[in-house]
C-alpha cells in the first residue's frame, strides 16, 4: 500500500491480486458500496439501476444516517471515475492492471487527507471481496 500527497490531493493505494474487471464491478455497482465503503450505509441511483455511468446522479446515506446527493464528474469505463458529494469535490478511484492483478488508487482533495485512512480500509476490504 502507498500513500502519497501532490497537491491538489492525496491519494492511497493498494495492489489487488484480482481481476481488474472484478474490482472495477465493486467501484460502479452502488449496491456493493455498503459492503466495502466504511462510511457508506447505502446509495441509489436517480431513475434506478444500479451501475454508475458518465453524469450519473443519485443519493448515498452514510453510516451516520446522513443522506447526501452525488454526482459522477468524471468517467473512464474500467479505469477512473470521480464524484462531487454534497457540490463538494470527493474520492477518485481509479484501477490500473498489472501483471499479477491491479493497482486500485483512492485520491481525495488535499484538504481532506485525514480521510485517507477510511479509504485504505475500503481497499482492504475490496481485496477481500475481489478475490
Amino acid at each position: 500500500m502507498g500513500i502519497a500527497l501532490r497537491p491538489p490531493t492525496a491519494s492511497v493505494d493498494r495492489h489487488i491480486s484480482a481481476p481488474p474487471a472484478a474490482v472495477w464491478r465493486l467501484l460502479v455497482d452502488v449496491r456493493e458500496w455498503p459492503h466495502w465503503g466504511p462510511s457508506v450505509r447505502r446509495a441509489e441511483l436517480a431513475g434506478g439501476g444500479s451501475q454508475l455511468r458518465p453524469g450519473a446522479r443519485g443519493t448515498v446515506w452514510t453510516v451516520a444516517g446522513v443522506r447526501l446527493p452525488f454526482t459522477v464528474t468524471e468517467f473512464d469505463p474500467g479505469h477512473r471515475w470521480t464524484w462531487t458529494v454534497a457540490r463538494v469535490p470527493a474520492t477518485g478511484h481509479q484501477v490500473t492492471e498489472t501483471a499479477d492483478g491491479c493497482r486500485v488508487r483512492f485520491e481525495v482533495p488535499w484538504w481532506a487527507m485525514a480521510y485517507l485512512p477510511v479509504c485504505a480500509a475500503a481497499l482492504a476490504r475490496i481485496d477481500r471481496l475481489a478475490r
